[in-house]
């Protein structure tokens, strides 16, 4: 195995004869890095040759390390604790990664080519920012002295396999049945939200849902980081939020857009996921004529997103519970729920129909996880 100190020589030698690194065509730097390669004293077996390039190429014009693990289909998700200690999750499961950055230097420099491309700021006075790369992926920054052990950048990728109703009930993620009720529901423009806890597929399944809605319909999407890819919809809107600039000021949150686009003449709004105080924005927009629309939350089950939506809704508004309660039960339709199994395989927990009276919120259970895994239904008001 070639060491570390032969890929750094290459790689500086390469800066020095180029100055500040700008070689404009990848063939160009490709050639020269397979000229230092064969310049190498002794006997080098080809699969390390290829290593070694890809290694070199992916510190000068990539990501370094991170764009091996990026490129591995396999992986889930990235952790990155400080340059020498890397996790990775494959098929649910937690592993240690063997590689590691050649300093906290190095990654951070990548961590500033990664925002560099985004309008994004972070540095030591705003530590912290979310972005997505090109591909759809989320990541997550955290810098020192916040971060004490070095750098923490924590990636979610987006699933490059395109995920479908089909392909869910194939993996027993939701009956067939079921699968067929969340249509009618979309196409009837029903109000639904999706909750589940933390990688319980929340938003790949909205984008499941989202390919029902009509091909002929005005669709504003509202997100942080814009991940959501409607492919049947022709008049879309994408919006995505915008961080206050280093002086604090010419920040866009989710709750400026969802008021701008109640004038933009949508059929639909779709908010990636509620988390805060735009709850109250969204709820009135499914009222005032927006039906249809959909989201994402956090919450531990259906009556808990209930619960949860009523705290953000009274956080900073003086209102009655039982007003609250109202709106939620005006607003929102169906409540479906993820969750994440114990052998990590993702399923629709249950089904919920949310109605309400003066004093409360009425949830009825339309479909049930049953103890053998299988999605039930239990209600005769699906038919």
């Amino acid at each position: 195995m070639l060491s570390s100190d032969i890929k750094e020589r290459i790689r500086n030698a390469l800066l020095e004869e180029n100055e500040f690194g700008e070689i404009c065509d990848d063939r160009e730097i490709l050639n020269s890095i397979d000229r230092h390669i064969a310049a190498l004293p002794g006997y080098i077996p080809v699969n390390e040759k290829i290593k070694l390039k890809n290694d070199i190429y992916n510190s000068l014009r990539k990501f370094d390390i991170l764009s091996d693990l990026l490129e591995d289909d396999s992986i889930n998700d990235i952790m990155i604790n400080g340059a020498g200690n890397i996790f990775v999750e494959r098929g649910g499961f937690m592993e240690r990664y063997s590689g590691s950055f050649e300093s906290s230097r190095k990654l951070e420099d990548i961590v500033q080519t990664i925002v560099a491309g985004h309008n994004r700021i972070v540095n030591e006075s705003s530590p912290i920012v979310d972005v997505r790369l090109q591909d759809g992926s989320r990541v997550n920054i955290i810098l020192p002295p916040i971060a004490i052990e070095g750098p923490v950048v924590t990636i979610r990728k987006f699933p490059k396999m395109d995920f479908t109703m089909e392909k869910y009930i194939r993996l027993g993620t939701i009956t067939r049945e079921a699968a067929e009720y969340m249509k009618w529901l979309v196409v009837n423009k029903y109000s639904v939200l999706v909750s589940g806890g933390t990688g319980s597929g929340k938003t790949t399944f909205l984008n499941v849902l989202s390919n029902y809605i009509p091909s002929d319909e005005r669709v504003i999407t509202i997100e942080d980081s814009a991940e959501l890819r409607l492919q049947n919809v022709d008049n879309l809107v994408r919006l995505e939020t915008r961080n206050a600039n280093i002086e604090g000021d010419n920040e866009i949150d989710i709750r400026s857009l969802i008021k701008a686009s109640l004038r933009m003449r949508p059929d639909r709004i779709i908010v990636g996921e509620v988390r805060g105080r735009e709850a109250v924005d969204m709820l009135q927009a499914m009222n005032t004529g927006h039906r249809g629309s959909l989201s994402t939350c956090h919450a531990n089950s259906a009556a808990d997103m209930i619960t949860r939506l009523e705290t953000l809704v009274l956080i900073e508004n003086a209102i009655s519970l039982q007003a609250v309660r109202r709106q939620i039960s005006a607003a929102i339709d169906v409540i479906i729920h993820l969750d994440r199994m114990p052998d990590k395989s993702r399923k629709v927990k249950e089904i919920v129909r949310v109605t309400g009276d003066e004093s409360d919120i009425i949830l009825e259970p339309l479909f049930v996880l049953g103890e053998d895994g299988i999605l039930k239904k239990v209600s005769d008001s699906v038919d």
